[in-house]
C-alpha cells in the first residue's frame, strides 16, 4: 500500500515582518503570515484579484535565518508540510490551527524590488528531518511563543 504525501509549496509575499521566539526547551520558532495571490476575470469581464493567506512556521537554526532575512513584502518561495494542532485558549476552549512547517526556502525579493539573500535551506545545511520536525511541534505551545492564530 501506498504512503500517503504531505507537500506544499508556496510562492508569495510576506503580510508582516516575521516573528521569531524561543520555546521553554530553547528551540527557536519564526512564524510568519504569506500571502499567495490570483486574478481572474468574473462574468462580466472584471478583473477581479484575490489573496490567500497562509500560515508560515520555521523550526530550529533556519527559524532565525528566516527572521534575519525577511521582512514585511519579502518574496520567498517555501516548501514543506501542511500541520493541524489543536490547542486550548486561555478562555478553555478547544481551537485548531493549520499552518505550513516550511523546512525549505528561497528568499527572492526584499519589499521595492531588490533582490533578497538567494539560496535554500539545503545549500546553508539547515533543513531539518521530519522526527525532529514532530519533537519540536509536540513542545510547542501558542501563548506560550505569543503566537496565537489570527
Amino acid at each position: 500500500m501506498a504512503k500517503g504525501v504531505n507537500k506544499v509549496q508556496l510562492l508569495g509575499r510576506l503580510g508582516r515582518d516575521p516573528e521569531l521566539r524561543t520555546t521553554q526547551n530553547g528551540t527557536d520558532v519564526c512564524s510568519f503570515s504569506l500571502a499567495t495571490d490570483e486574478s481572474y476575470k468574473d462574468r462580466s469581464g472584471n478583473l477581479v484579484e484575490r489573496a490567500e493567506w497562509h500560515r508560515c512556521v520555521v523550526w530550529g537554526q533556519f527559524a532565525s535565518v528566516c527572521a534575519n532575512a525577511l521582512e514585511k513584502g519579502s518574496q520567498v518561495w517555501v516548501s514543506g508540510k501542511l500541520q493541524t494542532r489543536k490547542w486550548q485558549a486561555q478562555d478553555g476552549t478547544d481551537r485548531w490551527t493549520t499552518e505550513v512547517v516550511v523546512n525549505e526556502a528561497v528568499f527572492l525579493a526584499r519589499p521595492g524590488g531588490s533582490q533578497g539573500q538567494r539560496g535554500d535551506a539545503t545549500q546553508q545545511g539547515v533543513q531539518r528531518n521530519d522526527a525532529t520536525q514532530r519533537e519540536q511541534a509536540d513542545d510547542y505551545d501558542p501563548y506560550e511563543c505569543g503566537d496565537v492564530p489570527w
